[in-house]
């Protein structure tokens, strides 16, 4: 296919990309939307679904994920209004179980990233960012003295009772977090709730983390995988909001449960105002301030007596003076 100049691209109907600045602030967003079975393209500087039954308009800078399940096609636009707006397309299996896929951070700088390196590769600053993802989940209460171990154990007995005190408030059958995402549909209703509720939430952190400029990947609890940091920050809520709804829904086991998970999480995630909860916390776990999560950086050097040096300059030796010797 023939080369397309770049002046033939301001041809491309659609709205000017918008300035960092003018973006949403991710605390102002809504959580998520799930589409599936449609082709998503682009009008201008909304999404658009398109099936059978008809056309609708999704503004791009209004959400924070778009979750695309089965039968989902995305056009070449679609995907750079969702860079431009910073919104993450997340990729969704079957049943909802699996995620994929990131957006445009809405921060230039690497401010809050070099930090998280610097946490996650230090001992001391490592374990001192474990205990204060623990103190989130146990706020008001006193760890001072537990180690990594104790710590690990408490939470373990805290998931397992708060998974048999749903149980039997709703009144399910409870065997254990047992799922296998091969044959998902075959799993029984609470256990299939849970798992189309997590994925929910872990797209919504991922997409967050990738928002303020942060790397998924580097974890604190959860280490060694692509989405450590997410798993992290997702367990600070499960207990509170995915496993509660997870049970009070499967109770119920209406005809298309996975559909009514997602739609009671999405209000769930807006009531709880989930989003400012997650910049809040992340804020506390790496210190840091509001300035820091919205950047315009100037592209720079590393120099090793200096922070930095500017770029876009061409650098060279200066020239020195031949000295004149006597011979």
């Amino acid at each position: 296919m023939a080369d397309i100049a770049s002046d033939q691209y301001s041809k491309f109907p659609g709205a000017e990309k918008a300035a960092l600045q003018e973006l949403p602030a991710i605390k102002d967003r809504l959580t998520f939307i799930y589409l599936e079975r449609c082709k998503i393209s682009r009008q201008d500087s909304a999404f658009t679904a398109t099936d059978q039954q008809g056309q609708v308009m999704i503004p791009a800078h209004s959400f924070v994920t778009v979750l695309c399940g089965p039968g989902t096609t995305v056009t070449h636009r679609a995907v750079e209004l969702a860079a431009e707006a910073g919104t993450t397309i997340v990729w969704v299996g079957e049943g909802n179980l699996r995620f994929y896929c990131q957006g445009r951070p809405l921060t230039d700088g690497t401010t809050l990233l070099v930090r998280q390196a610097k946490y996650v590769s230090t001992p001391r600053l490592h374990i001192e960012v474990v205990k204060r993802l623990y103190s989130l989940r146990y706020p008001g209460e006193n760890l001072t003295g537990l180690t990594l171990q104790q710590l690990r154990g408490k939470e373990g007995s805290r998931m397992r009772r708060t998974y048999r005190e749903q149980a039997d408030r709703w009144d399910v059958d409870w065997k254990g977090r047992n799922y296998d995402t091969e044959h998902f549909s075959q799993g029984d209703p609470v256990n299939r709730a849970l798992s189309v509720a997590n994925t929910s939430l872990y797209a919504l952190c991922l997409s967050v983390i990738y928002a303020i400029g942060l790397s998924p990947g580097l974890g604190f609890i959860h280490v060694g995988h692509q989405k450590s940091l997410v798993y992290d920050i997702a367990d600070l809520y499960k207990a509170e909001i995915t496993i509660p709804l997870a049970f009070r829904i499967a109770a119920k086991n209406p005809p298309q449960l996975e559909k009514e998970v997602r739609t009671e999480l999405r209000k769930e995630f807006y009531t709880q105002h989930l989003i400012e909860r997650m910049i809040r916390d992340l804020k506390f776990i790496f210190d840091a301030q509001d300035e820091e999560f919205l950047q315009n950086a100037p592209l720079c050097l590393w120099d090793s007596h200096r922070p930095c040096v500017e770029a876009g300059i061409q650098y060279f030796p200066r020239e020195t003076e031949n000295e004149e010797t006597d011979e």
